[in-house]
């Protein structure tokens, strides 16, 4: 049975942001990198744990087509996205997140 996932708020801010940013690069590859990130959600859900581990409870999944790292906690009900990280922006900056 796979569990539900949820985005923290700064995370679907992250995703909405950076689909964005490809939207004013070239008209379309917004939706390219929403289906990548959906392709890594989906492998998520059905593997939570096959992810490496950066922190105690926290995987990362890095997405197969942009410079992106799915962050997420495996919970007993749920699992939760932390950050739609960007492999550039400052490391363990999701650390508070919850």
């Amino acid at each position: 049975m796979s569990r539900s996932l949820q985005l923290h708020d700064a995370a679907d801010l992250e995703l909405n942001e950076a689909a964005d940013f490809y939207d004013l690069e070239n008209l379309g590859l917004g939706d390219v990198f929403l289906d990548d990130v959906e392709r890594a959600f989906a492998r998520i859900r059905e593997f939570p744990d096959a992810a490496p581990a950066v922190a105690q409870g926290v995987r990362k999944l890095v997405l197969a087509k942009f410079p992106f790292t799915i962050i997420y906690s495996v919970r007993t009900d749920v699992i939760r996205v932390l950050a739609v990280a960007h492999q550039k922006k400052r490391p363990y900056y999701w650390r508070g997140r919850k």
